[in-house]
């Protein structure tokens, strides 16, 4: 069947646990490519670039746009964030499921651009639950935080944009069910139409054999 890479967004609040999840698909699957995503913001603890992000200061990103070296790009909290183009291509043809972690303002930009392009929006049990993970992250102020929470009313806005929404309530299950969501995406017949055409004339070469 299809074994041609699918282009894959993954969405969702901050503090959802999108970032978790996608370093455990990396670990446990073969098949998947993890886009690195560019951005303005400082490193936090931990962070290298390259590693987690391309960091880059404003001229430099600015120059990344006009050159059209981004599949999208957009500004969150002040800062921008992008995917590089030339990484996630090259990715598709070698027939690896390529994963961007973005923000929904630019996974509606790559769904405008590549209509084939899988959704996913990755949402806590509930709103209480999101509040609870933010401040047990320790990692911000609760002002931080509650801008956080403010966006994360306007996200819910486009929630219903998406093509699946995945429950981070209980993680290792929720790592199962996104790999087999893109699994099956595989098999979706308008993935298919080459599998579909070939069969198609075997069997009408079949039947003139008769």
């Amino acid at each position: 069947m299809n074994n041609k890479g699918i282009l894959i967004v993954v969405s969702g609040f901050s503090g959802a646990g999108k970032g978790t999840l996608m370093k455990a698909l990396m670990e446990r699957y073969d098949n998947y490519a993890l886009s690195i995503s560019a951005t303005t913001r400082n490193p936090r603890n931990g962070e290298a670039d390259g590693r987690e992000y391309f960091f880059r200061t404003v001229e430099e990103f600015e120059k990344m746009i006009a050159q059209e070296e981004l599949i999208e790009y957009a500004k969150y909290v002040d800062n921008y964030y992008g995917t590089p183009k030339a990484y996630v291509m090259e990715q598709l043809q070698a027939g690896k499921d390529v994963v961007l972690e973005i923000e929904i303002q630019g996974a509606l930009k790559v769904k405008e651009k590549f209509p084939d392009t899988l959704l996913l929006f990755v949402t806590p049990p509930s709103a209480e639950e999101l509040k609870r993970r933010l401040i047990g992250r320790g990692t911000e102020t609760m002002d931080v935080i509650k801008s956080r929470l403010e966006r994360a009313v306007e996200e819910s806005q486009g929630m219903d944009k998406y093509d699946y929404l995945v429950n981070n309530d209980d993680f290792e299950t929720c790592v199962q069910e996104m790999h087999r969501i893109i699994q099956a995406e595989h098999d979706r017949v308008f993935r298919n139409g080459d599998f579909i055409s070939r069969i198609r004339k075997e069997l009408e070469a079949m039947g003139k054999e008769q």
